[in-house]
């Protein structure tokens, strides 16, 4: 199984999901270009095209067929795409709290695409405190301050602040239209589960991915806003474990954490 976070989020969201996981599957965790340890390199693309062919060369490099496939956020629209239009087969698909169709964007997402440049050579203290505010607000509980630290970190110094403004800059709507539009030619196992109190993505926007989908079922899950594995961590373990259990059989002998 694969695990796919979104923006501005790493896999170190994942990773206590992926070790829990890691007794009965083998699990490959992933930071996309641009994000967490990956490179932030001015001159390498971060949008959803060069994505979703970054994560169909990655399951080809490392012999996946058919894997069952869980994704958050940003990792919604880049895993359908990899789906939909790279063919790239999977077992079953899990998404939370995704950017997966039109509209998506907070107000403060929409001001950083205007003014890129501009907010990019803002003080590093301002940057930081603005980076904070925007992290802080994706939780429904209120966020620890470890994990705070951890989810802001990779956006601060030389090459974190400019790839943060960068990677909202390249961000494409486009993208989500032409997932919409191909929902309906999904026919492997969907569950999506949403954080009611999700104020960056509505459940309205689960709704209709779940509509578009044959056969998928909307899981809402109760006090929990976007950042669903801090604010719900028990039933987020929970519903993947029954769902990959459900979907894959019995455990193998040789899980790891890739």
């Amino acid at each position: 199984m694969v695990f796919c976070h979104g923006t501005p989020w790493s896999s170190w969201l994942w990773r206590p999901f992926a070790e829990a996981l890691s007794g009965d599957f083998t699990v490959y965790l992933w930071d996309m270009p641009g994000y967490g340890r990956s490179s932030k390199d001015a001159e390498h693309a971060v949008d959803f095209g060069v994505q979703a062919r970054a994560f169909a060369a990655l399951l080809d490099h490392w012999g996946l067929d058919r894997p069952h496939v869980v994704a958050h956020d940003y990792g919604g629209a880049v895993s359908l795409r990899a789906h939909l239009v790279h063919e790239v087969p999977y077992a079953s698909l899990l998404m939370a709290d995704v950017v997966a169709i039109p509209p998506a964007g907070s107000p403060f997402f929409r001001l950083v695409q205007q003014h890129p440049d501009v907010l990019a050579q803002v003080p590093p203290y301002i940057h930081e405190a603005l980076v904070r505010a925007y992290v802080g607000n994706a939780g429904h509980r209120g966020l620890h301050p470890e994990d705070l630290a951890e989810l802001v970190g990779p956006w601060l110094g030389e090459d974190g602040q400019p790839a943060f403004y960068r990677q909202i800059a390249a961000f494409d709507e486009r993208y989500l239209e032409e997932n919409e539009a191909l929902l309906g030619r999904i026919d492997i196992p969907v569950r999506v589960l949403w954080g009611v109190e999700d104020t960056w993505i509505p459940v309205a926007t689960g709704e209709r991915i779940v509509a578009g989908i044959p056969g998928a079922e909307l899981v809402r899950v109760p006090r929990a806003g976007h950042l669903i594995h801090l604010d719900a961590p028990v039933p987020l373990a929970t519903t993947l474990q029954n769902w990959l259990m459900a979907n894959a059989g019995p455990a193998t002998n040789d899980a790891s954490v890739g």
